[in-house]
């Protein structure tokens, strides 16, 4: 008779949108899964909803997802890391002050480009991640088998894993998050603004506008944090678009329409040119690398894959027995495996590269 699997345990911290979302995603994968959270009814009513499946942390849990504000993520990794055996990671949107102060071969830092325009538990969803982007950030020495797990975990929850540094993560995420966000928030304070002396303006506000200023239905309390972690980036994105928009501006003012006209469309063009993810099996190649046995490979070949804008659809490691050597093996877009495979070379690295088709 054979013997069932043994299950797989994980723990949540943190059971808001996201960590609940994690658990939900963890327990349709066939995981136990243990919650704990600061607010003791969020526990209840996620053992209630069946989002979890114990409270509190299993000390012996593959691995533990930190979910709570930026400014608490530091202090419940390292609770996580001395409670628990496991791996650890987190999901926070600011990575510098967590990952340079938790050095930890168990721990990998992390951030789902993922969310909702409602807030709490009531809103997570199993599927959240699905399609989306979910950043790992590894140090230069961090452990390969780690990475690899947290890797493997989150790509069974459908998202694309891209390995950036914690630094250039947060100029990255000031860019393309945290600054569309106060930007929005500053859209709808105008329109706000305007529409006591106009009672009609929000009524028209449809479209483009609803679109543009719906990230800023997030709570306040959250961006306050983001905005005190990556106070450099944000500031430094915000000096940014403030000269753009001023320029605009001039162009505007000076009826200049040929530049205008250019600067429009060179936007347009970037917007169309914003990568996919890939979803057919006969667009992939396969890339077969041996790697060093040593910490950080792995996350090189990410942290190489993400400043190419290669998507990497699948990743393991493959140990070669008596050898301090292994074989990762990454499945990506056939047409970046040129890009890559040359980067790979640039980087002293020996890649095979064959299509799936």
């Amino acid at each position: 008779m054979t013997a069932s699997p043994v299950q797989r345990r994980a723990n949540v911290i943190g059971l808001g949108l996201i960590g609940a979302s994690i658990a939900l995603a963890l327990k349709g994968a066939g995981w136990n899964v243990s919650g704990d959270d600061t607010r003791g009814p969020t526990v209840t009513t996620a053992l209630d909803r069946g989002i979890i499946d114990e409270s509190g942390l299993d000390v012996g849990a593959e691995i533990t997802f930190v979910a709570v504000p930026v400014r608490s993520t530091t202090n419940e990794v390292l609770r996580a890391l001395a409670e628990t055996t496991g791996t650890v990671t987190d999901v926070g949107s600011v990575k510098t002050p967590v990952c340079r102060s938790v050095e930890h071969p168990r721990f990998i830092g992390g951030h789902p480009m993922a969310g909702s325009e409602f807030d709490g538990i009531d809103a997570a969803q199993a599927d959240l991640f699905h399609s989306a982007v979910w950043v790992l950030t590894p140090l230069e020495g961090s452990d390969d088998a780690t990475f690899a797990q947290v890797n493997g975990i989150i790509s069974s929850f459908g998202a694309d894993v891209v390995a950036l540094s914690p630094e250039r993560h947060d100029e990255l995420v000031a860019v393309v998050s945290h600054v569309p966000h106060l930007a929005a928030a500053t859209l709808m304070g105008l329109a706000s603004s305007r529409s006591e002396e106009h009672a009609a303006l929000l009524r028209l506000a449809a479209g483009g506008f609803r679109d543009m200023t719906r990230v800023a239905s997030g709570q306040p309390g959250i961006w306050i944090d983001i905005c005190a972690e990556n106070k450099t980036a944000i500031t430094s994105a915000l000096g940014e678009l403030i000269a753009g928009l001023s320029n605009v501006r001039d162009l505007i003012a000076a009826d200049d329409h040929e530049t205008l006209r250019s600067t429009l469309q060179a936007a347009r063009d970037a917007r169309s040119n914003l990568p996919t993810r890939v979803v057919h099996p006969e667009d992939l190649a396969e890339v077969r690398i041996p790697i060093p046995d040593r910490a950080g490979s792995a996350a090189e070949l990410f942290t190489l894959a993400g400043e190419l804008s290669v998507n990497i659809a699948n990743f393991e490691v493959v140990h070669v027995a008596e050898s301090n050597r292994g074989v990762a093996v990454v499945l990506i877009d056939s047409t970046k495996s040129e890009i890559f495979r040359g980067g790979l070379i640039a980087r002293g690295f020996r890649p095979s590269v064959q299509a799936l088709s």
